[in-house]
């Protein structure tokens, strides 16, 4: 496949240079045509009947599959949700965290993340690092470790910035469980999850899947609590009360996700070409060298995709005047930030038509 057949596979790409997978990826023609399938099946065949489960757990198995190949893991460690923060509250949910304990987060990330980790009980340590060079994160990082330290949860990408954090090796220096956020590596670089033990991926970013779908990697299931079970983890229920969780990351699962919206994920995983990341680290090199001909670049060279730029200009008028100009991205709340998502289906053409906007 070339790059122009998968752009032609984004009807959007016809009309805007779409920079802001970041936030939603755009949807391709055979995932809408999946989604549509699947309602058209159910309004006119109905939503009942052992064959019409049974297609529906073969669904759940094939976006399962698909989301533990992109991570790199066993399809059984790998329970669906419906986001990133979804995934965030079953970890801190099922951690049993309390007042005594501590957790080590960074200045970088998302409410997602921070909303679960305060609601757990536990202390949140916060790193600077918005501030420093992507260099010295690691050590700010492990300064705020103690003895009380139950967890380490940080983006492998931080959003405002899009810098890589370095989660291999806070993983290696203390040995401590780590919570990964993968809202923007999953389907943007290349992941390999086995090492953490959790990694939450959303589908609607740069898996360019449907609203309210995603995904957790539990490394070791029987070691996380089932906070709060719902309808799939009730499985575990027996007839006298008792509750015997779901094998592996089953277990997890916190509700149905609509079918119309597997439908659309599996089909979004399925058609990704396989030199997606080499394509979207080149173009996101290439938007950085032209920005930085004329604006400040925050994010450092040969991080992951996304690239932020200041501007003198209030960010967000700026951001709504582009996508008046056909020029689609987002600012960044508490900075003079904009930033740009490159994905493999984004053009040379695209990030010109981006210089030209700002002009």
């Amino acid at each position: 496949m070339s790059v122009e057949q998968a752009r032609a596979r984004f009807p959007v790409l016809a009309r805007l240079a779409y920079l802001n997978a970041g936030t939603f990826g755009p949807l391709s023609r055979a995932t809408f045509e999946a989604m549509t399938r699947r309602l058209i099946l159910d309004t006119e065949r109905g939503r009942g009947g052992a064959a019409y489960f049974e297609e529906l757990s073969r669904l759940r198995e094939r976006v399962r599959s698909g989301l533990a190949e992109v991570l790199g893991v066993e399809p059984a460690n790998v329970a669906l949700t419906g986001s990133t923060t979804a995934g965030c509250n079953i970890v801190l949910g099922g951690l049993g965290l309390s007042s005594g304990d501590e957790v080590v987060t960074t200045d970088a990330e998302h409410f997602g993340l921070l909303g679960p980790l305060h609601a757990s009980g536990a202390v949140v340590r916060v790193a600077r690092t918005l501030d420093r060079p992507a260099a010295d994160v690691t050590a700010a990082i492990l300064a705020e470790v103690t003895s009380r330290t139950r967890l380490l949860a940080l983006s492998h990408v931080a959003w405002k910035s899009g810098h890589l954090f370095p989660i291999r090796e806070l993983k290696e220096a203390t040995g401590l469980p780590v919570l990964v956020d993968g809202a923007q590596s999953v389907g943007a670089i290349p992941v390999e999850a086995a090492p953490f033990d959790f990694y939450t991926v959303s589908g609607q970013k740069w898996l360019c899947g449907p609203d309210s779908t995603g995904g957790l990697y539990v490394a070791d299931p029987a070691a996380l609590a089932v906070a709060a079970p719902s309808y799939f983890s009730q499985n575990g229920y027996k007839p006298d009360g008792r509750y015997e969780p779901s094998p592996g990351s089953l277990r997890f699962e916190p509700g149905w996700v609509p079918p119309s919206s597997l439908a659309g994920l599996a089909a979004a995983l399925e058609e990704a070409p396989a030199w997606r990341f080499q394509r979207a680290l080149e173009l996101t090199r290439h938007c950085r060298e032209r920005l930085a001909e004329r604006f400040d670049v925050a994010t450092e060279p040969d991080q992951a995709t996304l690239v932020s730029f200041s501007v003198d200009a209030d960010p967000t008028e700026t951001a709504l005047r582009l996508y008046e100009r056909g020029v689609v991205l987002r600012d960044v709340p508490g900075t003079s930030w904009l930033r740009v998502s490159c994905g493999y289906w984004t053009s040379e053409e695209d990030i010109e038509r981006l210089i030209e906007a700002l002009a």
